[in-house]
């Protein structure tokens, strides 16, 4: 029974007696306690100054000291109604149950009322005030004051006969799964007014040295006013993006509380999560060794996240049969494995980062079989890895064994048809095939390449290793799989082993046709609303990953968002990080500062997406910013055209219907692909439980069962992964990862971002995923090029950021125009880098003398720079070293990786050379003795041919100098000084590349020495040419 304080009792409730004053007390936010009584008149309006009050709606359960119907009883000669309930004494039920009235009252069938939905508002605001609720706590704790309670606990486990709890009397608040933290502003308002200050130094310095011309060496003073003209340009594309970092933080806890508890649309407590799609790229087997891509998958099939709604798909890009054969070998190991991590809680979940873990494994574990469990587990694991690395022997004997059978066969057939005589002069030819365990031809590429059998010919390939899994937990038993499995589910996810068919004469795209490849393929099998994309080497560290990524796709707002990124980390690097590999001031600097923006790039890998985005739509709302930088923003619904593809109630049409969509034009003739997009678009939603929540989907739709694999299914699978599937498609164009550039991730992160989506930069607690990067100079070296070279595609291409549209904010475009033009810094600082030698050489300076004026400018330059860098090292997290190890490699990387990068550019844009590039050997982790023997292994490479041309000049100029100043009639020792210093810097920064070029104990290969001795000669004789050695002056003369 529920009674509103607003209304007036009943007298005929009340059997005319006079209404009682029933009084509320609230306590005020000055401390002082309030008496409200039902007579009084209150104005809840809500208007200033009456906020001290709330509308309650009180619940009034029937007690014995509250019985508005007893006055009525009593005439009718009953003794009372509540003979049979537990409020009443034990006396009392015995004389009712003698006197034969007890069970004349009437049953209530439940003990209390709830209260209707429509009055929840009231009840969220009393659950969200700071007073302390006596009767929540008496629910709480089950606990009970006399007589007169309320609510009485009939047993341990449950409130009343339907299950009812405390729950179902009191809404939960409203929780967001995400929240943003600002940076302090003690650190923010200080670095913004001194990147301001910065800006005007550099802007009356930059003045000053137009202004003040060095006429005894004007070529030396224009070479070195354009090169700074640059490096101010190139600063502040790089510092302005950073005006607005931020840090975000996700609740696990509101997550399980929205998607996995019990509730009224779902009352079974399924998980309500939409599915997962996990996808793991790999090329070749010898560069990306398959216990490392093994132990990937492991991770992945281990994750935290509900086991019916993952499914991971493995891209082949080579098509090797080692790979297939690893695979199906780590989804067999997975079936001990997955159980295992989960019984024991294990972290991280890979088996070979686990076992190789240096510190306690015993540590947090309770369950005393554990020890045992491990024990076994460890004995397992090295034989499963015997067992992969054995395979590539074991396949070469299988296919020697079979290839031997059909070369008999083959004679025997020439015998028979020769009357049992094989003809001398008959040549056998038989192909050297690659052969399946099951005895069947290898479709894909064999180890001896033949025609439709080779790595860019072959048929397209896949298999289910593993089954879509129950809906419903299988709990393990005793002795299941030879460990106790007791209360265990034991379920693995699905698997797919996808390799795309090749042919020639077809653009394969690289990587990026391969991605889009499975995310067809995955559309077909799986469809899951969201996508995981890692590298064969990086794997799920934390194995609660996904879940925080889930909380701001989720999240309020999050159907704007297109992908999450992660912050990429790394194992296997040297303590010094030598050549920078950790890259933290990109991670934790840069991509932290975009987040603050329109959001984080695309970096490759370690990234969720919306499959919705990736499929090029439109978000349902952006913002167009026009004006002056982008400071007028209008606010735009979603695209009229892909209403269709929201499934509302009122629009019952069919997709495909749409004529204007252009569906076969824009994703191919599959029509089991294109039913299945805005199914994934609406599994994508955030649940509409806020009225703050926009374009949300109903709690529990999520619920039903994955139905299970059929032929058709796999059938059109393959038929979406055909070379001949993207033909006159949008595909790799507007839809899907973008080709075109070696940098595909950038570019399909930019191409979102123009649509109007954004992104969020997700950094947990926990690192996220980790992987391997490579330590060997040579190989960083060629990575690094990579990544320059794309960014020079990037500027040539139509995906410049000059061209963005109007939904791509100011600094956001700065930011994207920074990724093309950053490579064209290294034009100017291999110039800046001779600059200090060529003053050397010819005894000028870049000014005309060390002033005050330069000075000042110069200290002021230097002092605010480092103050910046200090308050980003404090905003951003990174160490002073790894800021500095940056800086280092910066000059590494500008003077060799990025000017060839650049010169590689310019000769595909104008002379139409394409660019091909191997892929990164990763480290197979086997080499336990000597972790980093790639560090100190010497590979020459034509990119050290600058960088130690820049050292050996500047050390040679060094001594000239020096001599020169010594032996000169009027020595100019402030020009010396200043030379010497700007040489010296620079030395500096190519410290850890002399350092990679001596090896392990110093042993500097004998081709160093001879470009050194070359490049000796070459100077002394440029020298001596130049200025002879009668000239005493210190002047060249030409």
């Amino acid at each position: 029974m529920t009674r509103s304080s607003n209304s007036p009792p009943k007298s005929s409730a009340l059997g005319g007696r006079p209404p009682q004053g029933v009084k509320f007390t609230r306590r005020t936010s000055s401390g002082r306690v309030v008496n409200l009584s039902r007579d009084d008149d209150i104005d809840l309006s809500g208007e200033s100054g009456q906020n001290d009050y709330i509308n309650y709606t009180v619940m009034m359960p029937l007690t014995p000291d509250n019985q508005p119907e007893t006055s009525d009883s009593k005439q009718d000669g009953v003794s009372g109604s509540y003979g049979t309930t537990r409020f009443a004494s034990e006396s009392q039920q015995q004389g009712m149950g003698s006197g034969g009235g007890g069970g004349g009252g009437p049953k209530m069938d439940r003990r209390m009322s709830i209260l209707n939905s429509g009055n929840n508002k009231s009840m969220l605001l009393r659950s969200q005030t700071q007073d302390f609720d006596h009767n929540r706590w008496l629910f709480e704790t089950k606990g009970t004051y006399g007589i007169g309670n309320a609510f009485w606990q009939d047993d341990e486990n449950s409130y009343g006969d339907d299950g009812m709890s405390m729950s179902d009397f009191l809404d939960k608040p409203w929780k967001p799964l995400t929240r943003k933290v600002n940076i302090p502003g003690a650190i923010l308002s200080p670095y913004r007014l001194l990147i301001f200050v910065r800006m005007i130094v550099l802007a009356f310095f930059l003045v000053w040295r137009v202004q003040n011309p060095n006429y005894d060496a004007m070529w030396l003073w224009g070479i070195s006013i354009v090169c700074e003209l640059w490096f101010a340009f190139s600063w502040l594309l790089d510092i302005l993006p950073k005006l607005n970092p931020i840090n975000r933080s996700a609740d696990l806890g509101a997550l399980h509380d929205k998607f996995d508890q019990p509730s009224a649309s779902n009352p079974t407590g399924r998980s309500d999560l939409p599915g997962m799609d996990v996808f793991v790229s790999t090329a070749d087997p010898e560069k990306e060794p398959p216990l490392v891509t093994a132990n990937t998958i492991l991770s992945i099939l281990c994750v935290d996240y509900p086991i019916e709604k993952v499914s991971c798909y493995i891209s082949d890009d080579g098509g090797a049969i080692l790979t297939f054969e690893a695979m199906a070998e780590a989804v067999k190991f997975a079936e001990i494995w997955v159980p295992f991590c989960k019984k024991h809680n294990i972290e991280p979940r890979n088996p070979d980062a686990y076992f190789n873990l240096k510190k306690d494994p015993t540590k947090n574990k309770k369950r005393p079989d554990f020890v045992k469990d491990r024990r076994w587990m460890k004995r397992e694991y090295d034989e499963f890895k015997v067992r992969i690395n054995g395979l590539p022997e074991v396949i070469r004997k299988r296919s020697k064994s079979y290839n031997s059978r059909e070369e008999k066969k083959e004679k025997q057939l020439l015998k028979e048809k020769n009357g049992g005589v094989l003809p001398p002069d008959q040549i056998i030819d038989v192909p050297k095939a690659t052969w399946m365990a099951d005895g069947t031809h290898w479709p894909g590429t064999w180890l001896n390449p033949t025609a439709d059998h080779a790595k860019g010919d072959h048929a397209g390939i896949l298999q289910v290793m593993s089954k879509v899994p129950e809906h419903d937990p299988v709990m393990g038993h005793a002795d299941e799989k030879k460990l106790d499995f007791t209360g265990v589910d034991i379920r693995v996810p699905m698997f797919a082993y996808v390799s795309r068919e090749k042919r020639p004469g077809y653009d394969h795209n690289k990587k990026a046709g391969a991605m889009n490849a499975m995310v067809r393929a995955s559309a077909i099998l799986s469809n899951g609303p969201f996508i995981l994309n890692l590298d064969c080497d990086h794997y799920i560290y934390n194995s609660l990953a996904l879940k925080e990524g889930m909380c701001f796709m989720l999240d309020r707002g999050g159907d704007r968002v297109c992908y999450i990124q992660f912050p990429q980390r790394f194992e296997g690097i040297d303590p010094s990080d030598r050549y920078a590999n950790h890259n933290t001031v990109f991670f934790d600097g840069n991509m932290r500062a975009l987040d603050g923006l329109q959001g984080p790039m695309y970096v490759g890998t370690g990234c969720m997406f919306r499959r919705y985005a990736l499929y090029g739509f439109e978000p349902p709302r952006f913002i167009e910013h026009t004006g002056v930088f982008g400071r007028v923003k209008t606010k735009v619904n979603h695209n009229p055209n892909q209403a269709r593809l929201h499934m509302e109630d009122d629009d019952n049409e069919p997709l495909t219907s749409d004529s204007e969509m252009g569906l076969p034009q824009k994703f191919g003739n599959s029509t089991m692909f294109t039913d299945s997009i805005p199914i994934a678009e609406f599994q994508a939603r955030p649940l509409a439980d806020h009225k703050s929540v926009r374009n949300g989907r109903p709690p529990g739709a999520l619920l039903m069962p994955r139905p299970p694999l059929d032929a058709p299914t796999v059938a059109e699978a393959i038929a979406v992964i055909s070379c001949w599937y993207e033909d006159k498609t949008e595909w790799g164009d507007r839809t899907g990862w973008i080709y075109g550039s070696v940098t595909e991730d950038v570019v399909t992160g930019y191409r979102m971002h123009n649509r109007g989506w954004r992104s969020i930069y997700c950094i947990t607690k926990r690192d996220a995923f980790r992987g391997t990067a490579p330590i060997n100079l040579t190989d960083r070296l060629h990575q690094v090029l990579r990544w320059a070279t794309g960014s020079v595609e990037i500027f040539f291409s139509k995906n410049n950021a000059i061209f963005a549209s109007r939904r791509l904010k100011f600094l956001q475009r700065i930011a994207y125009l920074n990724v093309g033009i950053y490579p064209f810094t290294s034009l100017f600082l291999v110039v800046y880098c001779f600059i200090p030698a060529l003053s050397l050489f010819s005894g000028q300076f870049i000014v005309q003398g060390l002033n005050v004026a330069f000075l000042t400018y110069l200290l002021l330059i230097t002092v605010t720079l480092t103050l910046i860098s200090l308050l980003e090292v404090r905003w951003s997290g990174i160490g002073l070293e790894e800021w500095w190890r940056n800086e280092q490699f910066w000059v590494i990387g500008g003077t060799s990786a990025h000017l060839v990068a650049v010169i590689q550019g310019l000769l595909k844009v104008i002379a139409g050379i394409e660019i091909s590039f191997t892929l990164t050997t990763k480290s197979s982790g086997e080499d336990v003795d000597d972790i980093y023997a790639d560090l100190y292994l010497v590979k020459w490479t034509s990119l050290f041919i600058m960088p130690l041309t820049i050292i050996i000049i500047n050390i040679v100029a060094l001594i000239m100098g020096f001599l020169r100043t010594v032996y000169s009639v009027i020595p100019q020792w402030n020009k010396l000084l200043g030379s010497m210093f700007f040489s010296f810097w620079v030395l500096s920064h190519m410290y850890p590349f002399a350092k990679g070029l001596m090896g392990r104990r110093g042993r500097v290969p004998t081709i160093v020495y001879v470009w050194s001795g070359l490049l000796s000669i070459t100077i002394a004789l440029l020298w001596i040419s130049v200025d002879p050695p009668s000239d005493t002056t210190g002047n060249i003369e030409i």
